[in-house]
């Protein structure tokens, strides 16, 4: 009886350090949950930091693509304004050359006329030269007609190449005015994106995935918020008091229910602060 008495207490030792194992695994699952929600709301806090420095560009990016768009367009459409100029005044050089041909055709058939032996050779030479001074009207008429044209092009040729002038010092001011804000917040920016990769790297593949996703359809780039007096940061819906409770617990990640950010809490938020 002794015996069975000495037993029972150790078996009892035996046990308690089972339950403990139990409850540190708990503990350390719901830490890993929490180590995630800080890795997320790390990298989210970094990447609004790049954010808010791009923000400083404004529209210049999109307005120096704009007028790169504009000015490769004008210098196209001048570039066929000219090629069709060229074309207009080759026409007119050769209607020229047709008329040089006719002129020297029709001395050669009065030439001719001086020669002929009777009045149907008269005839049909003087029928030839009808038809060259014929053609020489009509050429004539195409220069004059192409000429009127080759003064209208010429005019939108001017007003093309003074636009786009115009654009060009436009677009260098542009870039100038960029590349003076790029030059002083770059080497922030680079800093902060060495660090956002490195955030990045330190998430599981799957978080990841859905932190990219959320962030890009979200319209201020927000894909972690923390809860703000109830509220949702990202979109400001109110959250229920126990969802609140168990975004606090830590149990698992939990997103908004109108907007689908990932939401954190003031443990997670003092975390990464600490940190800065």
């Amino acid at each position: 009886m002794a015996k069975s008495d000495v037993k029972a207490p150790a078996k009892e030792a035996k046990n308690v350090p089972d339950s403990d194992k139990a409850v540190k695994t708990v503990a350390k699952a719901d830490m890993a949950i929490a180590d995630k929600l800080v890795q997320l709301y790390r990298l989210q806090h970094i990447d609004s930091q790049i954010d808010r420095i791009r923000i400083q560009r404004g529209e210049l990016p999109l307005e120096v693509q704009d007028l790169e768009d504009e000015v490769a367009g004008l210098e196209t459409r001048l570039k066929k304004l000219q090629d069709e100029l060229g074309e207009i005044e080759a026409q007119v050089s050769d209607r020229q050359n047709q008329i040089k041909d006719a002129k020297a055709q029709i001395k050669k058939y009065e030439a001719q006329q001086a020669k002929v032996r009777n009045n149907r050779e008269y005839d049909s030479l003087t029928k030839e030269i009808e038809f060259q001074n014929l053609e020489i009207q009509l050429a004539e008429k195409r220069i004059k007609e192409a000429k009127a044209q080759i003064e209208a092009k010429k005019s939108v040729v001017d007003e093309s190449q003074k636009l786009l002038e115009e654009r060009r010092k436009d677009l260098e001011l542009k870039k100038q005015e960029l590349d003076d804000i790029v030059a002083e917040t770059e080497k922030e920016e680079k800093a902060l994106q060495k660090k956002s990769d490195a955030a990045a790297k330190s998430i599981e593949e799957r978080l990841l995935s859905a932190y990219n996703r959320i962030r890009g359809n979200a319209r201020n780039s927000l894909a972690v918020v923390a809860v703000e007096r109830g509220s949702c940061g990202g979109c400001f819906n109110a959250i229920p008091p126990q969802r609140q409770l168990d975004i606090a617990s830590h149990k698992k990640i939990i997103v908004c229910e109108h907007c689908g950010r990932i939401l954190v809490d003031d443990y997670v938020v003092e975390r990464v602060k600490s940190e800065a």
